[in-house]
């Protein structure tokens, strides 16, 4: 949820509704979503690219290894799918609409924030290793997060001005002014602290005069909040005395929630103010008008939820989610994050939202690509579903799911139907039950990939492998040898920290390790520098990333049949972008593996694996004529569209003919990562 423009109002009274903690040895609650969102945004990350994950990871490790040093003990929440009733789908139309514009600025080179599509599954990764304890509610989390605050006397982080509404025993830090880069010793003490601002709701209610907290719910819902279309409040402070509607020091902005505030100083309690309101409004609205507000209050009420038992016990999160019917196992695993919340959305509202990339805003969505994988996830989960709604059209059809996604500039949405699965794989209660062959042939058949193929891959790397071949196989792909090359060498990345964390680090083995992870580096520092983003590749990367997040999520349905990958060193988008910028017609790229035998080795292999899978005109040379004609007709485009478009023209990099390398500068400096 969220109270527009109480934040910013808030932020600017910081003298008045604040109060400075020196936080240590405490409990700290955390909201997931508003904590990876302000990492990802306010710690100087490259997201023009589709997401610098190893960076992302090394802020969250920072940020935790922080709390450590201060005995903070940090408990995270993060929010599940959509709530049950459906009320905020106006809402996240709007919020996607807007990130959409977001992503087509950042990919003209303009500013803009768009979270990169892995990051929450990079972020859960990053608890896990960190052994941060962690859960994920069945819908929306601010209640419960609440609830467990005030269970545990302890405050609140988060960037979410909902928490200004919420009655919190300890406190609400905001995000804005928790310092944690700057981990203090206390005077004459060993105990270290993170210097925190902490909002207080009594100082916010003093300010205007009444000290009634529990009018504040009521405040919320009139000035809007994510789940409710305001009535005509401007009907309510029409009615106001001149002097309590007075301007605010922002100006409009403000001015609403100034008005609002000074208003219900002079209100006895929740009820007068609530009929006070509907009062105002035109008879024939009342009703419905009051059932509205009235629910919406309700919104800020404690939970009925104990989180407290599931981090000390196991137990289940959401007393209403068993009463959907839904396996245990499936509600075991969302509380644990095993499964995405976009699970739930397609099994419970029969919905899902795909999220924007930065990609090329003229042709279809990167997410079409993915299309037939979540058309398997749907077959998985509502195939045995009994309800008359999952079969609009006669008990014979197949299930369908309404996919909200990118069309342009814009938003639609689409209908795409279940494929249809045989009988033993259509009960959701048993899928977790059928023997692991069969569920590893069910995702191997969806990525129409051999199991040989798979066979002599390094166990962490068959899921991206099994991906790859699957995307290079779809129509919409427009791949070239330079996309598959620049992939394949940003998966190195992880077997190369293996080699240098190892304990050969000394011999040549570990040095040459070291010495391509430097120039991966400068590469990825190289392409920070650069302009606008090359669209095509671009466009070609988020189709991966897209069939990436689908066959992760496929996988985990499935129980996990293939190793989770490790997301934070996979995929990075400035070294892969600046890879295919790099990669030129005139050289080998065998010169770049060249001081790391085994990473040479491991980069043969990978690609002897996904060949055949691709279409033929992706590695066969052309002639040298039709090369020159197809620079020539591509002159005057950008320097990295000249390049993609003459890359195929090369042979087999795995047999050692390939042309391909980097252009190094010879003088250049390694960069160290970041």
């Amino acid at each position: 949820m969220g109270v527009r423009g109480l934040m910013s109002f808030v932020d600017d009274h910081r003298k008045e509704f604040f109060t400075d903690l020196k936080l240590r040895d405490t409990n700290l609650i955390i909201d997931a979503y508003s904590l990876f969102h302000w990492l990802c945004f306010n710690s100087g990350l490259e997201l023009r690219y589709g997401g610098d994950y190893d960076s992302f990871a090394d802020v969250a490790q920072e940020f935790f290894a922080s709390l450590f040093a201060c005995n903070i003990r940090p408990y995270v929440i993060l929010d599940g799918g959509c709530d049950i009733s459906d009320k905020k789908l106006a809402t996240l139309k709007d919020r996607l609409r807007k990130k959409i514009e977001l992503a087509h600025a950042l990919s003209l080179g303009r500013a803009g924030s768009v979270c990169p599509l892995l990051l929450r599954e990079v972020f859960l990764q990053v608890l896990i290793r960190a052994q941060v304890p962690f859960v994920q509610c069945f819908s929306e989390a601010d209640r419960d997060i609440t609830t467990l605050a005030n269970h545990w006397n302890c405050p609140v982080l988060s960037s979410d001005s909902d928490f200004c509404i919420f009655d919190l025993k300890a406190g609400f830090c905001p995000l804005s002014g928790f310092q944690w880069r700057h981990v203090t010793a206390a005077t004459g003490s060993p105990h270290r602290y993170v210097p925190a601002a902490c909002f207080s709701a009594d100082a916010l209610c003093r300010h205007f005069g009444h000290p009634n907290r529990a009018l504040l719910p009521l405040f919320a819902v009139l000035c809007g909040n994510d789940y409710v279309s305001t009535p005509d409040v401007g009907a309510v402070l029409r009615q106001l005395p001149p002097r309590v509607g007075a301007a605010a020091p922002k100006g409009r902005r403000h001015q609403r929630l100034v008005a609002l505030l000074h208003w219900l100083s002079r209100c006895a309690g929740p009820a007068q103010a609530l009929e006070h309101v509907v009062q105002c409004l035109p008879p024939r609205d009342r009703e419905q008008a009051r059932a509205l507000l009235g629910r919406a209050v309700q919104d800020y009420e404690p939970s009925p939820a104990k989180l407290q038992d599931f981090f000390q016990h196991g137990a289940g999160v959401c007393p209403d989610a068993p009463k959907l019917g839904l396996p245990g196992w499936v509600l075991a695993a969302l509380a644990r994050g095993q499964l995405s919340p976009f699970i739930s959305d397609a099994l419970v509202l029969r919905r899902t939202i795909l999220q924007p990339q930065v990609e090329s805003m003229q042709r279809p969505s990167a997410h079409r690509t993915s299309q037939p994988i979540r058309q398997a996830i749907y077959a998985l989960l509502l195939s045995a579903d009994p309800r008359p709604q999952s079969r609009p059209s006669g008990a014979s059809s197949p299930v369908a799911v309404s996919e909200v996604e990118r069309n342009q500039k814009d938003i639609k949405t689409s209908v795409v139907h279940a494929v249809r699965l045989p009988k033993e794989q259509s009960d959701l209660g048993k899928l977790a039950e059928l023997p692991s062959d069969k569920r590893e042939l069910l995702l191997l058949e969806t990525l129409k990939v051999k199991w040989t193929t798979l066979d002599p891959v390094p166990d962490s790397l068959r899921l991206p492998v099994a991906v790859s071949c699957y995307w290079l196989q779809h129509p919409e792909v427009q791949a070239k040898l330079l996309h598959v090359e620049a992939l394949l060498l940003g998966m190195l990345v992880g077997p190369l920290h293996a080699m240098i964390d190892g304990p050969d680090t000394e011999d040549e083995r570990g040095k040459g390790a070291e010495t391509l992870y430097r120039d991966l580096c400068a590469v990825k520092a190289r392409t920070r520098l650069s302009g606008r983003v090359d669209l095509d590749a671009a466009h070609v990367f988020c189709q991966w990333q897209s069939c990436l997040q689908m066959a992760l999520y496929l996988n985990q349905l499935l129980s996990s049949p293939f190793p989770e990958p490790d997301l934070t060193c996979l995929y990075n988008g400035s070294l892969v972008h600046g890879l295919c910028h790099e990669l030129l017609p005139t050289a080998s790229a065998a010169s770049l593996l060249s001081t790391c035998p085994e990473a040479k080795q491991l980069y043969e292999l990978l690609f002897h694996a996904m060949q055949p899978y691709a279409p033929p005109e992706v590695f066969q040379p052309k002639s040298r004529s039709h090369s020159k004609k197809k620079r020539q007709k591509k002159q005057g485009t950008s320097r990295s569209k000249t390049r993609a478009g003459t890359a195929s023209g090369t042979g087999c990099l795995y047999k050692g003919s390939n042309r391909f390398t980097l252009l190094m500068d010879e003088n250049l400096e390694a960069v160290e990562p970041e």
